[in-house]
């Protein structure tokens, strides 16, 4: 017996979203040097204490690129070209949370206008600059495994389905 529900000709599309919702996530992977820029979390409730990059969740009627330039200017000060910002990888996750689903696209720029600060003490208590090829252990697993799949190629991934490789 399957979880999902059956087939609905009748439903329309509002009926559709309410039943099943994906919250969409953007991640900037800002690199100099074959350094990446990541944050330490602090008082937000999600894996405080441990790495991850600048990111945020996509507001309404805001886009992607858009997401990534206002989090970049928010959390390190520092601003984007749209034109410079290339996708490194997307990820259909599971939280753990009952019905709650992400995507999180991942984008990659090597060129900013500013020197990267920490804009936002209170969710963040340090940045980081970690080589990409020697990543600190307390990265987030799920960004961990998001940066090695931009290293490899991987264009798309998933996280959190049951495989028993994804710590959640």
């Amino acid at each position: 017996m399957s979880d999902h529900p059956p087939h609905d000709a009748n439903l329309t599309a509002r009926d559709w979203r309410q039943r099943h919702a994906l919250v969409p996530a953007v991640y900037v992977f800002l690199v100099r040097d074959g350094r990446v820029l990541l944050t330490r979390r602090r008082n937000t409730g999600f894996q405080d204490g441990k790495l991850s990059t600048i990111a945020g969740h996509v507001e309404p009627d805001e886009g992607v690129v858009g997401c990534a330039v206002r989090e970049a200017r928010e959390e390190a000060g520092v601003e984007l070209d749209p034109a410079d910002l290339a996708v490194a990888t997307t990820m259909h996750r599971r939280t753990g949370e009952p019905d709650h689903e992400r995507v999180d696209f991942f984008l990659v720029v090597e060129r900013w206008t500013g020197e990267p600060v920490n804009r936002e003490p209170g969710k963040c208590s340090e940045l980081v600059w970690a080589p990409l090829d020697a990543l600190p252990d307390d990265v987030i697993p799920y960004v961990r495994r998001a940066l090695e799949d931009a290293r490899r190629g991987v264009h798309f991934d998933t996280w959190g389905w049951g495989s028993g490789t994804e710590p959640m």
